[in-house]
């Protein structure tokens, strides 16, 4: 947290509620792999080698999963819930390959709102540009909830 700024969270379970929905879409660039790859250390030749992945059936380079779920998360801590969300389960499985430069339309659905556990679900599909679900599955997902504490309240008049 910045001093002296609060930021905006997001969401509280007692704002949401079931059938809100948030669409996005995102296009997959040479950059988005060379970050991942660079903060991962990971070098599967399937990822990144165009000579390789030829060899294999998938034909050319896939993108990692792991890099499609990162737009899934950044979804719920930017949108769905927002700012403070935190994901605590995910069940997600990936039917067919994005490759690089693919376009992903995301569409997550909240389908549960439990407020006695201050948790949603939140439905996952994505579909690429062939209209090919790549991602279809469930995220469950902690909103923001601040806990007040009588400390900080009277630390803020010194």
């Amino acid at each position: 947290m910045i001093l002296g700024k609060k930021r905006r969270i997001g969401r509280k379970i007692e704002e949401m509620s079931v059938g809100e929905k948030l669409k996005l879409t995102e296009k997959i660039e040479d950059k988005d792999l060379l970050l991942y790859l660079g903060l991962t250390n990971d070098g599967n030749p399937l990822y990144i080698q165009h000579d390789f992945a030829s060899q294999t059936a998938f034909e050319k380079p896939v993108v990692p999963a792991i890099m499609l779920i990162g737009v899934v998360t950044s979804a719920v801590s930017k949108y769905l819930p927002g700012p403070g969300s935190h994901v605590i389960e995910q069940h997600l499985s990936f039917p067919k390959p994005v490759f690089h430069y693919a376009t992903i339309d995301f569409l997550l659905e909240v389908v549960q709102v439990n407020k006695e556990e201050n948790q949603v679900v939140i439905q996952v599909e994505a579909i690429d540009e062939n209209e090919d679900i790549v991602i279809s599955g469930t995220v469950s997902v902690v909103p923001p909830k601040l806990v007040e504490r009588l400390i900080s309240e009277a630390m803020e008049n010194f």
